[in-house]
């Protein structure tokens, strides 16, 4: 008799507000890549890592906190390698997700597809950098691959 195989342990990938409408919002900022294309980048970089990927978008804080939450859970049963966070806008403003991050311990990269820094002023602060594992911007879409791939090795 076979051993069925275990879960592959999981990456979650959060999308906060507007990132729904990635591929026609600001090109010349966030590229033609939809979330679809995003989603499905995501999906093929953690199978090549031997993980799972989830992919959630929303436009509420809440949600995203609550993903937080469920990611802590999976996170404390070693179901969980860590999570990709583009907060989007809530990114300088939300000390919401910023105590979820502290209070589940649950490994984060806060991710940004543009450079905020080469953006306006009120883009340069994070709240969510102080408990971030790493912070990454820049790199267009292409950034959620290479967040996955510093998951996979930690």
């Amino acid at each position: 008799m076979q051993a069925n195989a275990p879960t592959p342990r999981t990456v979650i990938v959060l999308n906060g507000p507007n990132l729904n409408l990635l591929g026609t919002r600001e090109p010349e900022i966030y590229g033609a890549a939809t979330l679809a294309d995003v989603e499905a980048l995501c999906a093929e970089r953690a199978r090549q890592h031997g993980l799972r990927a989830l992919c959630y978008q929303s436009n509420s804080e809440g949600d995203l906190v609550s993903w937080i939450h469920e990611a802590g859970q999976l996170y404390r049963q070693g179901q969980l390698a860590g999570v990709v966070l583009n907060a989007g806008a809530y990114t300088h403003t939300s000390v919401a997700l910023l105590d979820a991050i502290k209070g589940t311990g649950v490994p984060v990269i806060e991710l940004h597809i543009s450079n905020v820094h080469a953006r306006e002023p009120f883009r340069h602060h994070s709240y969510l950098s102080a408990a971030a594992r790493a912070v990454m911007c820049g790199f267009g879409v292409a950034g959620y691959g290479l967040a996955i791939d510093a998951i996979a090795g930690w």
